[in-house]
């Protein structure tokens, strides 16, 4: 396949496009062609860039960690006879917890968000590929945090990104059954707010949040998701598989190999 072009015109949805790497995807879909659905909790950020995009492009939102509502917004792309080709798992909370200690709020939340998000997305949106016709494709976003021991200030995080990633795993065997490729990719350290994602975080998780600007700082200087772009657009255009982003001096590929490593001599054969 030459690129993204046997995907032009269909309808690709990516989740939390509100803006960072969802709304990079979701542009970037745009651009080569596709009609776009915006999703994000923020009503206000899915809307700006849907009208952004222009024409072809329309906002979604809803909570992926609420599967009623998950289920309801999959009932109205039904409900306007939508048939989907592309389907990114995006939407994902960066929480600054501890495990042991952590708050059962933050917990619930990052847990909901990052696995269970993952989970209900693709139960409910999966099956509107069944007649889109080839070729058809899932993404999902983890984190390069799922390829390394959790570490930091963000080991909650770190846990539900290992998650998303075996959920990821899990769903590229079953979804190759049916002749969907999956893109499974793994950013770095980029410049997105999720630092400061408790800015949308439900009610029932403890409403909304605004942390301290002080500690964006890595974020802020970090590369750009649109960085991203020419590798998400050649990988999907392949056919999909793994796509690591490494956004560091290097480090990032030395440290999975070392625990790898670590893995693999650690193994005993009984």
């Amino acid at each position: 396949m030459a690129g993204l072009s046997a995907y032009s015109g269909k309808l690709a949805l990516v989740t939390g496009a509100g803006d960072g790497i969802g709304e990079m995807l979701a542009k970037g879909f745009a651009g080569a062609g596709m009609r776009v659905c915006v999703q994000d909790i923020r009503e206000d950020a899915a809307a700006r860039v849907a009208e952004e995009i222009g024409e072809g492009a329309f906002p979604l939102a809803f909570d992926v960690s609420d599967r009623a509502a998950t289920e309801k917004a999959a009932e109205t792309l039904v409900s306007r006879g939508e048939k989907l080709s592309l389907l990114w798992i995006n939407a994902g909370v960066g929480v600054g917890s501890p495990v042991i200690k952590g708050r059962q709020n933050a917990v619930e939340w990052g847990v909901n968000v990052n696995l269970l998000g993952v989970i209900w997305t693709a139960q409910l949106f999966c099956p509107l590929m069944e007649e889109a016709g080839e070729p058809r494709h899932v993404g999902v976003t983890a984190s390069s945090a799922a390829l390394r021991e959790p570490e930091g200030d963000f080991p909650l995080y770190a846990m539900t990104k290992h998650a998303t990633l075996a959920a990821a795993e899990a769903l590229r065997g079953e979804l190759a059954k049916d002749g969907i490729g999956t893109t499974i990719l793994c950013p770095g350290l980029l410049n997105t707010d999720i630092w400061d994602a408790a800015r949308a975080r439900p009610e029932k998780y403890g409403g909304v949040r605004r942390m301290d600007p002080a500690i964006s700082s890595q974020w802020k200087e970090a590369k750009h998701p649109y960085l991203m772009w020419p590798h998400v657009e050649r990988v999907v255009g392949e056919g999909g598989g793994y796509l690591v982003c490494a956004t560091d001096d290097g480090e990032t590929k030395e440290v999975f190999e070392r625990r790898a490593r670590t893995i693999s001599e650690s193994i005993v054969q009984i």
